[in-house]
């Protein structure tokens, strides 16, 4: 018999999470005040995050405890499955193993909801009543629309006007919830209003409704603001992930040559591969691959600079040294909402400078194909994002085969595609299109790029 699901029992979850910065060969640079330029201090996160994740941010320890609680809320659907994508290997004719990890059965239909409870958490023992966030797609959102009602809090949610329009029901689902779902930019806030006095028909994007988010928080003594991904607790709070399939993949006797993740701020890629960086960089293992996936109208990482930035478009945030594409720049509206982000996760970007990852972009197009082909053998319709980590994953199967060597092959499938179904329509009708990056756009949102660079 071939086993196609390898699964953990829930006393098998991981206890701890992962902090890579304890492996790494070199400091991460310093975050910096807006203002000074200087490093930052802990108070000077205090309006927007409670103090335990202030101390997460900063930690350099490899392991930080789950609290209990948060762990009885995991072990909803917490470990979950890893598969053997065998049909999808014979359709492909390949002699490469694939395997993916599914994080699309949490209540949310995603990863997020690992770092979603984590922060409700630590958010409701700091007395904390309302949380403020943004959202793309809506699957961060969503999670933290889940985890606020789990713990009692209030949760604002500015969705990105463009993905707001094209996703009702998982705005449906937050306000299911109970979480308030706004439309970014918006006239509720300073920073929504500006972009709008200047850009009245403008579809949004993540950068201003961080800023509209951080805004309301950072007014209100009993609010605080949530990040799904970007920050260095978040990817934290993800290694769940990669942790659970090492010691799934124990049970197939098998270990990755290639793990392959999406990345739009990093947090699902970090949760799967992080783990296994770290394996490497402690010198448990030299020869993996990690290969991060981007859109093509929205690269980053492989068309974006290193540099200091910004994380909002309004520049309400810290300065963070990251790969960006400039904090003003706006990116096409692909229905691959939770990767349109003019930046990326400061930890994942260090680790993409010390040369331990490889990055590409891929189309919308060819995503979306490689989504409908492995939903079509393994019966999992994709979320957007994750069907770039889908097309990945099959080009390194497919060159195996051209080769002739057998690789095994390890993608995140960071959540399903049950509410993006307009999306798949519009792909399938032919009303969809490829969109490069706007080269001349970039160039200016670089060109005004703060000057602590």
């Amino acid at each position: 018999m071939e086993t196609i699901k390898y699964t953990l029992t829930e006393d098998q979850m991981p206890t701890a999470w992962y902090n890579i910065q304890a492996d790494l060969p070199t400091p991460m640079p310093p975050v910096l005040h807006p203002g000074t330029g200087q490093p930052i201090t802990p108070s000077d996160l205090e309006p927007l995050f409670p103090m335990e994740l202030i101390v997460q941010e900063v930690s350099q320890e490899r392991w930080i405890e789950i609290p209990e609680q948060v762990q009885s809320i995991y072990r909803q659907w917490r470990p979950t499955p890893l598969y053997r994508a065998r049909r999808l290997e014979q359709a492909l004719d390949t002699p490469a193993k694939i395997y993916y990890k599914y994080e699309g059965v949490s209540p949310a239909g995603s990863h997020k909801p690992n770092t979603a409870v984590a922060q409700a958490y630590y958010n409701k023992q700091a007395k904390v009543k309302r949380l403020t966030t943004e959202t793309g797609a809506g699957q961060w959102g969503s999670s933290l629309a889940f985890a606020g009602a789990l713990f009692g809090l209030e949760v604002v949610v500015y969705m990105v006007k463009v993905s707001y329009r094209q996703k009702p029901y998982r705005r449906a689902l937050m306000e299911a919830y109970g979480a308030k779902v706004i439309a970014s930019p918006s006239q509720e806030t300073e920073a929504g209003r500006k972009i709008l006095a200047q850009y009245p028909d403008s579809n949004g994007s993540l950068g201003i409704a961080i800023s509209e988010s951080v805004e309301v928080a950072v007014q209100d003594p009993q609010s605080k603001y949530a990040l799904g991904s970007v920050l260095n607790h978040v990817l934290l709070h993800q290694t769940v992930i990669g942790y659970e399939a090492i010691a799934q993949l124990e049970q197939a006797g098998d270990y990755p040559d290639i793990v392959v993740g999406c990345t739009g701020g990093g947090s699902n890629f970090a949760g799967i591969a992080f783990p296994f960086i770290g394996a490497k960089l402690r010198g448990e293992q030299n020869s993996i691959r990690f290969i991060a996936v981007e859109p093509a109208a929205c690269p980053t990482l492989t068309q974006g600079k290193y540099t200091y930035d910004y994380g909002d478009t309004a520049h309400l945030t810290p300065l963070v040294k990251m790969h960006t594409l400039g904090n003003s720049f706006m990116p096409e509206g692909v229905h691959a909402g939770g990767l349109r982000y003019h930046g990326m996760a400061p930890l994942l970007s260090h680790v993409v400078e010390l040369g331990l990852i490889e990055t590409r972009a891929e189309p919308q197009l060819s995503c979306f194909a490689a989504g409908l082909t492995f939903a079509r053998v393994e019966g999992i319709l994709p979320a957007p994002e994750a069907n770039h980590a889908i097309k990945a994953a099959i080009d390194e199967a497919l060159r195996c085969k051209e080769e002739g060597t057998s690789k095994t092959i390890l993608f995140n499938l960071c959540g399903h595609g049950h509410f993006d179904m307009q999306a798949y329509m519009d792909y399938q009708a032919g009303l969809l299109r490829d969109t490069e990056y706007n080269a001349e756009e970039v160039a200016m949102a670089l060109a005004g790029l703060p000057v602590f660079n």
